[in-house]
């Protein structure tokens, strides 16, 4: 009884005793400023949601979707790629729906890995692209994930090198969930090299490829000529339209690994709700003036909290992506590690961020900061962390 090996090599998710501990903070009546999960906290566009409401009324679309999505949704990620990137896409062999990009990440892994074959995924990560992988029975390898792209690069080329056998699958996320680290076009050239060298087959998760900032732009790995022979990339629609709750994102690239997917879904769901579907299909198409708009509330966001952060003493490095801040824990909280001072940060401060061990081992020296507060609680949240660095410095901390 209870024998469930798959459950067994997932352990208890890190996140969970966070919400314990905000609970327990906000039974005593605690205003509690929450930046743990990258949760976008705006509508969305009403172009979009109108979509939704008149699609509803079309009964055709009450019956099941197609597994790998509605052809109509599938041709606007193809003009997508096309006026975003300039790389076509085939829009019935190389791009596929997902219910959210998670979805998709998670059962492609399970589509093409299992018991026997190595995966490299670079450390820290999203959590789904690690476990995704230990759920399908993978053995995972972590790569660190080293502040200059280039050293990382070297770091996998020696890997790839030495390692027997060789990994199946590589797993990349730029700009990076936690880390928001962020690359350029050279940087893939160099990956689809290795790729095709040591024969192995590469993931990119591009989630916050329009969240960026101070005039970068985050390349799609399916501009280097020949990465459609080896590569497939993921978006969603989460964090670009505020559409985190709609479960709707796609990936596309190689033909083999989306039909992998396709065929692992065709048994597994029916995809998502055709309206919503054919609302995406309104955000890739219509007005993107609320793009525009998400980006610089993100970057005002980024600056506020950033500019609060240092004022209070902390060291922030600025991204240039992402919603997320990637902040190395103070140094008289260092020897902690992230999860007790996620902690004390969240009962003494009443700010909860998320630790950085929930994204690897070499995340633990530090904590991400989600920007889904408004600024007013942003700066009501930054006064307390501020007072909270003065009470640590001045020894007065009652933890």
């Amino acid at each position: 009884m209870n024998d469930f090996i798959r459950i067994k090599r997932l352990p208890p998710y890190l996140f969970s005793v966070m919400d314990d501990l905000q609970q327990e903070v906000m039974a005593t009546g605690a205003e509690v400023f929450d930046f743990g999960l990258g949760n976008p906290d705006q509508a969305t566009a009403p172009h979009i949601v109108e979509a939704l409401r008149e699609a509803v009324l079309d009964t055709s679309l009450h019956r099941y979707a197609p597994s790998k999505g509605i052809l109509p949704l599938r041709e606007a990620i193809s003009r997508w790629y096309d006026r975003r990137y300039q790389v076509q896409i085939d829009p019935e062999k190389e791009t596929i729906v997902t219910i959210g990009s998670k979805e998709g990440l998670a059962h492609l892994a399970l589509a093409v890995t299992g018991a026997g074959d190595t995966v490299l995924v670079p450390d820290p990560c999203y959590p789904v692209h690690h476990f995704g992988f230990v759920i399908a029975d993978a053995t995972v390898k972590h790569i660190p994930l080293l502040p200059n792209p280039d050293d990382f690069l070297v770091s996998l080329e020696k890997t790839l090198r030495t390692m027997n056998p060789k990994p199946k699958l590589l797993v990349l996320n730029f700009p990076t969930n936690p880390t928001t680290q962020c690359v350029d076009l050279p940087f893939f050239v160099r990956v689809i090299e290795l790729a095709k060298e040591f024969g192995v087959w590469v993931l990119h998760d591009l989630a916050y490829a329009e969240l960026v900032f101070d005039d970068y732009k985050a390349p799609s790995i399916l501009q280097v000529p020949g990465a459609k022979d080896i590569a497939v990339e993921s978006y969603t629609l989460s964090k670009t339209y505020n559409m985190a709750g709609w479960r709707v994102g796609f990936l596309s690239g190689n033909r083999t690994l989306i039909g992998a997917l396709a065929r692992m879904k065709s048994y597994l769901d029916y995809g998502s709700f055709g309206a919503v579907q054919v609302a995406a299909i309104a955000a890739l198409e219509g007005p993107q003036d609320a793009v525009v708009e998400i980006c610089k509330m993100y970057q005002h966001r980024r600056d506020v909290m950033c500019a609060g952060l240092q004022a209070a003493g902390w060291e922030v490095e600025i991204p240039k992506a992402s919603m997320f801040l990637w902040l190395k824990i103070p140094k008289p909280f260092q020897q902690m590690g992230s999860l007790k001072f996620a902690q004390l940060l969240l009962r003494e401060a009443h700010v909860r961020v998320s630790p950085g061990i929930g994204f690897g081992e070499c995340g633990d020296g530090y904590i991400r900061i989600s920007l889904v507060e408004d600024e007013p609680r942003m700066l009501r949240a930054l006064e307390n962390i501020k007072q909270f660095m003065q009470r640590a410095a001045s020894g007065t901390l009652r933890s």
